[in-house]
C-alpha cells in the first residue's frame, strides 16, 4: 500500500475510532511505519474527527524540529518500531469503558462471545507511578509487549497502546476489547 493510500485509510480509521470515543479531541496517536527508521504519525494539536494530510508528519529516530510538531506519544511509537519488527502499525486509545474498568481491575475476562474468541485474561498493567509514566513509557509498554508476546497492553487509567500489521486489525481489537468490558460492567450493574 503507497503513502497516499495508507493515510487515506488511517484518516477514515480514525474518525471512526473517534466516532466511539476510543480517541479524544486531541488524544490518542495513530502511526504507520514507512522504513525502519521512519513512521508517520499525527501531530500533537490533530483533531481525530476530521483528519487531513497535514494533519500527519513523517519522523525518524534522528531528533530535529519535526519531533516538535509530532504527537506526544512518538518516543512510544519509534520504541516499539525500533523493538517489535513486525510492527507496521501502533495505535493508542482511551476508550473510556476500558479505561474505568482498569482502575478497579487487575485483569478483564471477556463473557461474551467474540471477546472470549478473541481473547482469554487479559493482564491490566500498572504503570505504579504516573508522576513519570511519560519518561518511562515508551521503553516499558514496548519492553512488556515483547516480554509477554502480545501485540496490545492495558495500561491502568491510561488505555491500550497496540500494534498490528493491518490497520483494520487495529481498530477491530480495540473495539472488541471496549466491547466485553462494557458488557461486564452491564453484567455488574444487574
Amino acid at each position: 500500500m503507497d503513502q497516499k493510500n495508507t493515510l487515506d485509510l488511517m484518516k477514515r480509521l480514525s474518525l471512526s475510532m473517534f466516532r466511539k470515543s476510543f480517541f479524544g479531541i486531541y488524544h490518542g496517536s495513530l502511526s504507520a511505519r514507512i522504513s525502519l527508521t521512519k513512521f508517520t504519525i499525527n501531530k500533537k494539536d490533530a483533531i481525530f474527527d476530521g483528519l487531513q494530510d497535514k494533519d500527519f508528519i513523517t519522523i525518524d529516530e534522528k531528533r530535529d524540529y519535526k519531533w516538535d510538531e509530532a504527537s506526544i506519544d512518538s518516543e512510544i511509537h519509534l520504541n516499539i518500531y525500533k523493538t517489535i519488527y513486525e510492527a507496521k502499525f501502533i495505535a493508542f486509545a482511551m476508550p473510556p469503558n476500558t479505561v474505568a474498568y482498569s482502575l478497579n481491575h487487575d485483569y478483564i475476562m471477556p463473557d461474551d462471545y467474540f471477546g472470549k474468541m478473541h481473547f482469554s485474561k487479559i493482564k491490566i498493567y500498572d504503570p505504579k507511578n504516573m508522576d513519570d509514566w511519560y519518561e518511562r513509557a515508551p521503553y516499558e509498554i514496548s519492553k512488556t509487549m515483547i516480554k509477554n508476546r502480545i501485540n496490545f497492553l492495558i495500561i491502568r487509567g491510561y488505555g491500550i497502546v497496540l500494534h498490528s500489521r493491518s490497520l483494520n486489525e487495529l481498530a477491530k481489537t480495540v473495539a472488541l476489547i471496549d466491547n466485553s468490558v462494557k458488557i461486564l460492567q452491564h453484567k455488574a450493574l444487574s
